[in-house]
């Protein structure tokens, strides 16, 4: 049995589809953990460019905060 590009893809389309409808809060699982990463990776980049603080200021503030 031959199978041509075309014919593969729409295979390819019309399993991804079901098994997304299917499983769609395993998707929605995915995502969340995905943008967790790109924030966390971000607040990274952001946190290298950011001057240095000492441990006991940052502990202060938390401890001014009701």
């Amino acid at each position: 049995m031959e199978v041509n590009d075309d014919t593969l893809k729409q295979a390819v389309k019309e399993a991804l589809k079901e098994t997304l409808h299917e499983e769609r809060g395993l998707l929605h699982e995915v995502l969340a953990e995905v943008l967790e990463d790109v924030a966390l990776a971000e607040a990274m980049r952001e946190g290298r460019r950011t001057d240095l603080v000492e441990r006991e200021e940052i502990f202060g503030i938390l401890e001014e905060k009701p």
